[in-house]
C-alpha cells in the first residue's frame, strides 16, 4: 500500500472527458482527476483500491510517499531503440546550420546491420532501464535501421522481448544500395521483408515525407501501408515532418491509428484530423524539434480545433538521442503551447489512445499498477524542474 499521496494524477477516464483538452488556465487540472493526500493499494500487479489516506485499509506492507505526486507510468507511443553506432558528429554539425534530410539514417542501418544480436539486446535493454528510471512503463519499439528482410526480423524479434508494441518500419528510408532501385526495393518491403516481420510486429509505420529524397512517396508509402493492413497489421504514419505533404490525410484515409511529427499542417490537415479524432491521433515529437532546430509543432493549434494529440519521445540515433518524457513534457510546455495539464494528458491518456490502448496511461481500480512517482509535491513541476531528475517507476 503507498499512502501519503499528495497529488494522485489519475487520469481516470470517468473522472475526465476523453475529449481533446481545452484548458482554462495553465494549472488546470480538471480532466486529470486529481486525488489530494491520497493511497491506494497494489495487489499482484494491480490496483485494488483507491482512496483517502485516513481511509487505507490495513496492508502487509505499507510505504508512506510523504506529500510526493503519482502519476500513471508515462506511454512512450514512438520509439527507435534497436540500433548501434553514434551520430552525435551529425548533431553538432545541425547546431550550426546544417539542415536535416533523414540522410543519415544510413549511417546508423551501417552499425546496426553490423551489430550482434546480443550487443543490440544490451543496447535496447539499457535505453529501456533508462526510460523506466524517468517514469516511463510502456514503450512502442520500431525496427528501420536494418533495412533487409533478415535485419528488419531480428529488430523486430529483439524489440519483442521488451514490448508488445511492434512496429515494422522497413519503409523507413530508402537504402543506400536501392537509391537507383526504390521500386524494388518497394517491392522487397511489401513482399519477402514483411512476410518475415509480421509475425513479430503489432503495427507498421512508413516515413512518409516527399521533401526528403530519402524517404517515401503518397504513392509508395500508400502501396507500404495497404499491403501492412492486408497482412494483419494495424497503421501508424510518420508524416508532415520536413515540410507540408500528404501523411496526414492519408494516415486519416487508411485508419491510422497515429500521425506522428505534425510538423507543418495546412488547415485541411487540422479539419482531417479534428474529425478523425475518434481515431487519428496527432502524435508530437518536439524533442525533434530541439535537436534538429527545425520549428516546433502548433499544439495549442491542434488541441483548440479538437484533434486528439499524444506526446512521444522519438528516441532515435539521429535527431532526438533522449529517452526522457519528462523532458519532452517540459518542451510542450515551453515550446508548443499546452498546459501542463495538457501535457500530462497527452504523455499519458493520449499516447495510450495513439496505441489503441485503454488499459493503460490512468490509475483505476482493477487496473495495472503502472505507476510514476515524483519527487515533487505535483505534476507542475515536470515542466517547472526541466531537466531535473524528479521522476521514475513506483514499484
Amino acid at each position: 500500500m503507498f499512502v501519503g499521496i499528495g497529488e494522485l494524477v489519475t487520469c481516470d477516464l470517468d473522472a475526465a472527458s476523453d475529449a481533446p483538452a481545452r484548458a482554462a488556465s495553465a494549472a488546470d487540472d480538471t480532466r486529470l482527476g486529481i486525488r489530494r493526500d491520497a493511497a491506494l493499494v497494489v495487489q499482484d500487479g494491480r490496483i485494488t483500491w483507491i482512496g483517502d489516506s485516513a481511509d487505507a485499509p490495513a496492508a502487509d506492507r505499507r510505504i508512506n510517499l510523504e506529500g510526493r505526486a503519482v502519476l500513471p507510468g508515462f506511454v512512450d507511443s514512438h520509439s527507435h531503440l534497436v540500433f548501434d553506432g553514434d551520430r552525435a558528429e551529425e548533431f553538432a554539425a545541425r547546431m550550426t546550420g546544417e539542415r536535416y534530410d533523414g540522410g543519415g539514417i544510413g549511417v546508423s542501418v551501417d552499425a546496426t546491420r553490423a551489430a550482434s544480436d546480443e550487443r543490440l539486446r544490451e543496447l535496447v535493454g539499457r535505453r529501456v532501464a533508462e526510460m523506466r528510471a524517468q517514469g516511463t512503463t510502456t514503450v512502442e519499439i520500431k525496427s528501420g535501421y536494418g533495412l533487409t528482410v533478415e535485419d528488419e526480423a531480428r529488430a523486430l524479434r529483439i524489440a519483442r522481448e521488451f514490448t508488445t508494441e511492434t512496429t515494422f518500419l522497413g519503409a523507413h528510408v530508402v537504402p543506400p544500395e536501392a537509391r537507383d532501385e526504390r521500386t524494388a526495393y518497394v517491392e522487397l518491403v511489401i513482399g519477402p521483408m514483411l512476410e518475415a516481420c509480421a509475425p513479430h510486429a503489432k503495427w507498421a509505420d512508413v516515413f512518409c515525407e516527399p521533401n526528403s529524397p530519402h524517404a517515401f512517396t503518397e504513392d509508395e508509402s500508400r502501396t507500404v501501408l495497404e499491403a501492412a493492413r492486408d497482412a494483419g497489421l494495424q497503421l501508424r504514419v510518420h508524416g508532415n515532418q520536413l515540410g507540408h505533404g500528404p501523411g496526414v490525410q492519408l494516415a486519416v484515409e487508411l485508419g491510422a491509428a497515429s500521425v506522428d511529427h505534425c510538423t507543418f499542417l495546412s488547415d485541411a490537415d487540422v479539419d482531417a484530423l479534428v474529425q478523425a479524432a475518434n481515431t487519428t491521433t496527432a502524435t508530437l515529437l518536439p524533442g525533434v524539434e530541439f535537436s534538429t532546430r527545425s520549428p516546433y509543432p502548433d499544439a495549442r493549434r491542434l488541441i483548440d480545433a479538437g484533434v486528439s494529440v499524444a506526446l512521444a519521445t522519438d528516441c532515435n540515433p539521429g535527431t532526438c538521442y533522449s529517452d526522457s518524457m519528462p523532458f519532452v513534457i517540459a518542451l510542450a510546455v515551453r515550446e508548443m503551447g499546452m498546459t501542463p495539464s495538457e501535457a500530462v494528458w497527452a504523455a499519458t491518456r493520449g499516447s495510450a489512445k495513439a496505441l489503441r490502448r485503454n488499459d493503460i496511461g490512468g490509475i483505476v481500480v482493477g487496473g495495472p499498477a503502472d505507476l510514476a512517482v515524483l519527487d515533487a509535491p505535483s505534476h507542475l513541476h515536470l515542466a517547472y524542474r526541466a531537466g531535473v531528475p524528479i521522476a521514475r517507476t513506483l514499484s
